[in-house]
């Protein structure tokens, strides 16, 4: 079924909206959340959130993707139920490292405001678009999906050392970025 239908579905109030998100997305949001949690419990339960909250937000919205708007939904859900599972424990976890990553980037204390988000938002989708697809792939799978740097190394056929690499740089350039506009 199209996004469009499934959305239509939403509108209706139908409790099919549900089995076809399922049908379509739900092993992207499970790969999203397991990603993050690494536990098929933790998982399973961050995807029957996500279509919990998809089913409470729609309507009154009408995503214009409905695959980033699950994908956004699960990924916050997932990281919510990481923080708290992990909350007086210090792992190495990878969404830990991954995190700090990009802390160097991003100082949360200057995003307060909506309107500095949406800014935000349009600088790092300015950034994001001024990359090659193989550098925006590496990017988000890295910091979007919160993919290891062996399963990225993996999936695009480079080595975990230029993928470590290629992270190293694409983060000096955001940086670079974010300080030319003001954000650091």
């Amino acid at each position: 079924m199209e996004d469009q239908g499934i959305i239509a579905l939403f509108f209706a109030r139908s409790e099919q909206a549900i089995e076809e998100t399922d049908k379509k997305y739900g092993g992207y949001c499970y790969s999203i959340a397991y990603n993050i949690l690494g536990s098929r419990e933790d998982s399973e339960e961050s995807v029957s959130d996500t279509y919990m909250t998809a089913w409470k937000t729609i309507p009154p919205r009408r995503p214009s993707y409905l695959n980033a708007f699950l994908a956004k939904i699960t990924r916050h859900i997932s990281i919510d139920r990481w923080r708290k599972r992990n909350a007086k424990k210090r792992g190495g976890e990878e969404i830990i490292l991954a995190l700090e990553e990009l802390g160097d980037c991003v100082d949360g204390s200057t995003v307060e405001t909506e309107m500095a988000r949406k800014e935000l938002t349009a600088l790092l989708n300015c950034f994001l678009s001024s990359l090659s697809e193989t550098e925006r792939n590496v990017f988000l799978s890295r910091y979007w999906y919160m993919d290891t740097v062996p399963s990225i190394s993996e999936a695009s056929g480079f080595t975990q050392s230029k993928v470590t690499s290629m992270l190293h740089r694409l983060r000096g350039r955001l940086r670079k970025t974010l300080s030319e506009e003001g954000y650091l």
